[in-house]
């Protein structure tokens, strides 16, 4: 199983779209941290349709606390400040994708320290910042259940 945490997202629409996306792939969703909506706002059920019985959904307090709670995965951690794309990246059973925030992303202090694991999808367009988080989320998702089999 594959793993999917959003560190602090903002963006209930985003939430939603990324659960039902876990729902039908069965990788777990973590939330890390302090969201930006709450999580029965109307914006996140909506977008999460009708599936969120199906959401493997986990919360967490910290970083620290999901580390913890996945002891044998490898944290890879997705950011526009890495040169290493993602399929270039040999991704393996029990995985978790990181994703940070979509005004800020993930702490510089946590890239830093993990730079090995620091993964990008390229944007040929040097004017376009970043992807939506959604999107993003979809794109290495597929990637890595496509290297799985």
């Amino acid at each position: 199983m594959l793993n999917i945490a959003l560190v602090e997202p903002e963006i209930p629409p985003n939430t939603g779209n990324i659960a039902r996306l876990c729902a039908a792939t069965r990788t777990r969703l973590h939330i890390v941290g302090v969201t930006g909506f709450r999580m029965d706002d109307r914006t996140l059920k909506r977008s999460g349709l009708d599936y969120w019985d199906e959401v493997d959904l986990v919360r967490h307090v910290d970083l620290s606390e999901l580390f913890a709670a996945l002891p044998k995965s490898r944290f890879l951690y997705l950011t526009t400040k890495s040169d290493r794309p993602y399929y270039d990246w040999k991704f393996a059973d029990g995985d978790c994708l990181v994703f940070g925030r979509e005004t800020r992303g993930l702490p510089e202090d946590l890239l830093t320290a993990n730079v090995d694991r620091c993964l990008t999808i390229p944007m040929p367009n040097p004017k376009v910042r970043s992807l939506n988080l959604a999107t993003s989320v979809g794109i290495v998702l597929y990637e890595a259940i496509r290297q799985l089999g």
